[in-house]
């Protein structure tokens, strides 16, 4: 066997593996060539609990290995006699996948002993003992992430004794964000442990005026995810070759979560029919999809959407050791043409012109950064990227996107990789209203340049509140600074803003709503502010349609009139009474209120519009412990829901999971009759002490969304 071994294949599978032979002559060596004194190997011991604490590892439900790149882990080699450094040749082999080859980094040689000579991983004996050797083993920083088999090889003059393949021996190689010389390289602990260490996240939804947040199970270090997140990349047949380049891992994670394009984790649907999977909604984190998918060779899993896709493709990123978080943009625009614009017709009468309203603003969008450095792009466009796994347009021919400059997003500098225009449009677009006449004419009667990408959040370092990272993606709306980056924007090929704005009217128009639960009656302000020295007389209708969080409109339920007058220089405020019996009939999955008011001004014959959404709180799911958690001892956990609605509840599923403590654990019923209250109860014993988080979901077709949490101390 030669240091290059497989000079034809082209390795695409970490848990295909090279078995070599456990004797290999030189070719030439006959029995009476003349040989060196002869040692033996008798076992390997990998150290698997002193390197994991002392690499980061030790959380991973693992029995293997775990080490980080340019960090030295040690082991012990014990030999049938003492070894001889000046006499005894002896080399380390570790290989990964099918087709081992030096020049491509899938097979690695580290000599000790006679002839010692430095390779791509660094080697060195540390202490002899008896016929026993500690040898320091430091992976490169550069160097493939994945699964490697270990063996010890002693060269003879007659060829080489190798130790044959066993299991135990094998370890793996993570991406070291404690390590300088790693791309992924995070400077503050603080951040290490967010970003990479943290096994339970937040991940915010709702609407910009009322936020709400759920709890994710990100279970990176659960037994079999590490292998899982393996089994991806070996599905979505990534060159071992790549597995070592960030940029490359990042750019293929995100192609590989949807299956769109190659059979990737996640099923996308957002068709409100969930009936031969599981509803994105009832989700409460990663572990179980990730299990799912390998259990079932690569067989995507039903259904997702944006948060699930974040959710799961940050747990793959965590646990390859890359610090990355799950991001919420409120109101993000979906913009299919990239020209900043989000259109939106209305009919003369002020409701909304379905046909001819193709974009749409979603309620929210979550995607994910991951932290690194970028080699390829000047060194300032380093640190936080975006990539998004949601199937929403394709890069480069796959559904995919980033990772992409969130630095670069902000100063419009929109040239390098990858995606940033797509990005761009999403945190940045105009919102122009326009009316469409019976003759199919279209005239803009409103723009909003403040809308879209309103704000921006991620899970806080250390607590469960938002951080509001807004300001990292853009400039303040109308700033000096903002103007340079929207004129960098369309230097880089963003189309210019080359639409007409409408005249002034002087009237200010906004609507104004309470966040309320689900089947309550409220009342919708409009509040109307009259700027000029006229009076004005508006006439105003109001459209309420049921919206998707994706900005998609459903049916309208409500059209109402009415006319106000305003006095030069004052406001009045016109008040508008929504029940339940209106919109309870048209609601949809993970539905809100969606209320455009068109106005007219009767003096002038001008126009004006806005818009709100109103957020329906879910029915409220409680979580409660009976006795004190303690390792070995039984402890019981209640979750309680009760039926707030005058319907029937059908084909309801509960789940409870928490990450270190119990995995997924589901409750059906087949209904929850009006005013009826269940009770699920399952005993736990913890196996290990510290901060736990209780996760549990209900859901069902016409409640979406009933989520809980409860953090515990384990003594």
């Amino acid at each position: 066997m030669s240091s290059d071994l497989g000079r034809v294949n082209f390795s695409k599978s970490n848990s295909e593996v090279f078995n070599p032979p456990v004797f290999e002559a030189f070719e030439g060596a006959g029995p009476r060539a003349p040989t060196t004194r002869s040692i033996s190997v008798l076992g390997v011991d990998m150290l698997v609990t002193d390197n994991n604490n002392k690499h980061n590892t030790s959380r991973y439900e693992n029995t293997n290995l775990i080490v980080r790149r340019n960090k030295e882990f040690f082991i012990i080699i014990s030999f049938d006699q003492p070894f001889n450094e000046q006499q005894d040749n002896v080399q380390l082999e570790f290989m990964i996948g099918s087709s081992p080859n030096e020049n491509r980094g899938t097979y690695i040689i580290v000599f000790i002993g006679k002839g010692r000579r430095n390779g791509r991983w660094k080697g060195r004996v540390i202490a002899m003992q008896g016929n026993d050797v500690t040898v320091g083993i430091t992976p490169d920083a550069g160097c493939i992430i994945g699964r490697f088999s270990t063996f010890v090889t002693v060269i003879t003059n007659v060829g080489k004794q190798r130790t044959p393949k066993n299991p135990d021996t094998d370890f793996y190689v993570l991406f070291n964000p404690w390590d300088p010389a790693d791309v992924v390289y995070i400077p503050r602990d603080s951040d290490r442990q967010e970003y990479v260490m943290n096994d339970v996240g937040v991940i915010y939804n709702g609407e910009f005026n009322n936020q709400y947040r759920r709890s994710w199970n990100y279970g990176q270090f659960e037994e079999g995810i590490l292998d899982a997140c393996l089994f991806i990349l070996d599905s979505g047949k990534v060159p071992l070759l790549y597995r070592g380049n960030a940029i490359e891992l990042v750019r293929q994670g995100s192609a590989l979560m949807n299956s769109q394009d190659d059979d990737g984790v996640l099923v996308g649907n957002w068709s409100d029919d969930y009936s031969i999977g599981t509803a994105p909604t009832a989700w409460t984190g990663s572990p179980e999809i990730l299990l799912k998918y390998a259990k079932d060779n690569g067989l995507p899993v039903c259904f997702a959407q944006c948060w699930v896709y974040a959710g799961v493709l940050n747990t793959f990123l965590r646990c390859l050791g890359m610090p990355s978080r799950v991001i919420t943009n409120f109101s993000s625009a979906h913009d299919n043409s990239g020209n900043l614009k989000t259109d939106i017709t209305l009919n003369e009468d002020g409701t909304i012109n379905r046909s001819l309203t193709r974009d749409s603003v979603w309620n929210y969008h979550c995607w994910n950064e991951v932290y690194m450095r970028r080699p390829d792009l000047p060194e300032k466009y380093s640190g936080w990227q975006v990539v998004d796994s949601t199937p929403q347009e394709t890069s480069d021919g796959l559904y995919r996107c980033g990772p992409t400059s969130v630095i670069a997003i902000k100063e419009g500098e929109l040239s390098y990789p990858f995606d940033a225009r797509f990005v761009f449009a999403e945190v940045n677009s105009d919102v122009v209203y326009y009316q469409s006449d019976k003759y199919g004419n279209t005239k803009i009667i409103s723009v909003d340049t403040t809308n879209v990408g309103k704000l921006i959040v991620t899970k806080r370092v250390n607590s469960n509140a938002y951080e509001d990272i807004t300001s990292t993606y853009k400039y303040p709306e109308g700033s000096d600074m903002d103007k340079k980056a929207m004129q960098m924007a369309e230097r880089r090929g963003v189309p210019a803003r080359d639409y007409t704005k409408p005249p002034e009217t002087g009237v200010e128009i906004e609507l104004q709503a309470d966040t309320i639960s689900i089947g309550e009656n409220f009342k919708l302000t409009l509040n109307i502010k009259n700027q000029s020295s006229q009076n004005c007389t508006l006439d105003v209708t109001i459209t309420g349609c049921v919206v998707y969080y994706t900005g998609i409109t459903s049916s309208i339920f409500k059209l109402e009139s009415k006319t106000a007058s305003v006095d030069p220089w004052k406001a009045t405020k016109v008040m508008f009474d929504v029940t339940a019996s209106e919109y309870m009939p048209y609601r949809v999955d993970q539905s809100n209120l969606f209320f455009v008011a068109y106005g007219r001004i009767q003096e002038t014959g001008r126009a004006l519009t806005t818009t709100r959404v109103v957020a329906l709180r879910p029915p409220e799911l409680t979580i409660k412990v009976t006795g004190t958690p303690r390792v070995g001892k039984d402890f019981v956990v209640t979750v309680s829901f009760r039926n707030t609605f005058n319907f029937i509840l059908k084909n309801v599923q509960l789940r409870l999971e928490s990450p270190g403590l119990i995995s997924t654990r589901k409750k059906t019923y087949d209904q929850i009759a009006p005013g009826g209250t269940v009770q699920y109860t399952n005993t736990i014993t913890p196996w290990s002490s510290g901060k736990k988080v209780l996760i549990a979901c209900l859901d069902c077709a016409t409640v979406r969304q009933v989520t809980s949490q409860l953090e515990i101390i384990v003594q």
